[in-house]
């Protein structure tokens, strides 16, 4: 079997680690975190992954599973997460996840208290509704910040939010090396060559590390499950908003999610799936999934 594509989709899950989160292709995530963060933070030397399933303190608490962690030669922490559906409740999530590298850091001792500076960045494939009046605003750089005057009152905190479908730069309109990046993220899967003006030696290391031919059988069957999960998952997505945000706007938010959370799951989506799109608790899915095999049972 073939791919139509002839390079990775960077927003399936295999293609987003296989680019940013393996130890071959560090550097890619070197470069491009330079570039989103050279204003403050100047050039970063190395970066070393780190176990991205993070626990909690009790065997009680929810962990977190980031899809890239890892640490500078400063020992500042960097979640950098991939976001492919619109989610209720992520800005809540990517602040739960800060908490992790946050808590991390406590010593034992006498602690000062004294933290290193902990960065979240979130490469989105859908826009926050309340960012849908700012059409060419892609990027969103958050920091604790007093109201009045607007000066940052803590630096080592930062979320940055870059909500891809809002950029639609060609190459002949792109300025800077960092509007590089968001095109090739942006664009990676459509394009069947090299641009010429992408003929550096770390986006041409990009592209050989994203042609498909070049996997191997096991790579290829990984790849092939991951894009069929994103694809049922926006096709399903798209459908059940279709036919169930009538529902919700007749009936108010929360029938409306259950109404799309009741789709996908005869849609075959899984639980976890449904949860994390429509925000609902797990349990209330749960409960709508059982309802539903009773309903189908013979």
């Amino acid at each position: 079997m073939s791919f139509k594509e002839k390079y990775v989709n960077p927003f399936t899950d295999y293609g987003f680690k296989r680019l940013f989160g393996e130890e071959p292709n560090k550097n890619l995530l070197l470069d491009f975190l330079n570039e989103l963060l050279k204003h403050e933070q100047g050039e970063l030397k190395d970066l070393t992954y780190l176990k991205t399933e993070r626990l909690g303190d009790t065997s009680l608490d929810r962990k977190a599973v980031f899809d890239i962690y890892c640490e500078n030669e400063r020992g500042e922490k960097f979640i950098v997460e991939l976001q492919k559906t619109k989610q209720n409740f992520f800005k809540d999530r990517t602040l739960y996840y800060s908490t992790f590298p946050i808590r991390e850091q406590a010593e034992r001792a006498d602690w000062n208290f004294e933290l290193k500076a902990v960065y979240l960045v979130a490469i989105l494939d859908f826009v926050f509704d309340a960012d849908k009046a700012e059409p060419d605003k892609y990027r969103y750089d958050v920091k604790l910040s007093d109201i009045a005057t607007n000066k940052v009152f803590y630096d080592k905190l930062t979320f940055i939010y870059l909500e891809m479908p809002k950029f639609s730069k060609t190459l002949e309109q792109i300025e800077t090396r960092f509007e590089k990046w968001l095109y090739v993220i942006r664009n990676l899967n459509r394009l069947d060559r090299v641009p010429e003006q992408l003929r550096e030696r770390i986006f041409e290391q990009l592209f050989e590390a994203a042609e498909v031919a070049r996997f191997t059988q096991e790579q290829f069957l990984s790849y092939e499950d991951s894009l069929k999960h994103y694809r049922d998952m926006k096709n399903s997505l798209d459908t059940a908003r279709e036919e169930g945000m009538a529902l919700g706007k007749a009936e108010g938010k929360m029938e409306g999610q259950l109404e799309i959370a009741e789709k996908l799951l005869r849609k075959k989506m899984s639980v976890a799936d449904v949860h994390e799109i429509t925000g609902l608790p797990e349990e209330e899915v749960r409960r709508i999934c059982g309802r539903i095999f009773q309903e189908e049972r013979p």
